[in-house]
């Protein structure tokens, strides 16, 4: 689950994205070639560990997921649902074992390739009965150039069961560049900071590679954290560094 001192700065910054996507909408006078105005696609993925953050959801264990994605492509703007199983709500004294995010925002180009992308995601799980409520809704701003991405998230309620943690960030930066004959390295970092709990804030870094084969979309990547703080009920370190695979399909 799951700033510096920059943090009001990179505030500013979602902000700007935020205008720039308003105007953004006129510059998106049509739908790219080839593409109708609205698409449907739906999604369905096994892995070996659901690690969201660098965090297992599954006790290090295999999760099954699935969703679907609208978007409208003259306007950038989408909206769309995803579900995973997981172990952690039960792990923690709770009940329910899935997680279902939906999600909405948009998405552009600000000019000379730079893209942008705003919204908003909640993370509901039903009935958790936990004593702090696990769900969890967030903002997000995200800037892009070329195969890099900056994003920040910010929640505007208690994150993922921690009492007190409104107004928790997650600062993160992803590489995606292909390498070789479809192959494409999968480069990630990001800083957890959850408000008022500060034994929780932990750093994630990922190393992978996706390759689509047609069939389905295999990614191999190595994860791991800084943390301790997140022990399932056998006192395994659910940020503890592994490798995971996950198949995936869209159509």
């Amino acid at each position: 689950m799951k700033y510096p001192s920059k943090h009001l700065s990179l505030a500013a910054l979602v902000l700007a994205s935020l205008a720039a996507g308003q105007a953004g909408a006129q510059e998106a006078a049509a739908a790219p070639q080839g593409k109708p105005d609205n698409e449907i696609t739906y999604n369905a993925a096994v892995t070996t560990d659901y690690r969201y953050r660098g965090i297992s959801q599954t006790r290090l264990k295999p999760a099954l997921q699935g969703g679907a994605d609208w978007v409208n492509n003259p306007t950038g703007f989408y909206a769309g649902t995803w579900l995973s199983t997981i172990k952690w709500v039960k792990d923690g004294g709770g009940d329910g074992s899935v997680e279902w995010d939906i999600y909405a925002g948009k998405r552009g180009e600000l000019g000379s390739g730079v893209t942008y992308d705003v919204g908003g995601l909640g993370y509901v799980y039903p009935s958790n009965s936990l004593p702090t409520s696990a769900n969890t809704f967030e903002l997000y701003g995200q800037l892009g150039y070329g195969p890099a991405t900056l994003k920040y998230s910010h929640s505007l309620t208690n994150l993922f069961g921690f009492a007190d943690s409104k107004n928790s960030q997650y600062l993160d930066a992803s590489v995606n560049q292909e390498i070789a004959q479809g192959f494409v390295l999968n480069l990630h970092v990001g800083r957890q900071k959850v408000k008022h709990n500060g034994a929780a804030d932990y750093t994630d870094w990922k190393v992978g590679v996706t390759k689509d084969f047609g069939v389905a979309t295999v990614a191999l990547a190595y994860v791991d954290t800084n943390t301790e703080s997140y022990l399932a009920p056998n006192g395994k370190n659910l940020g503890k560094s592994g490798v995971v695979l996950t198949v995936s399909k869209t159509f």
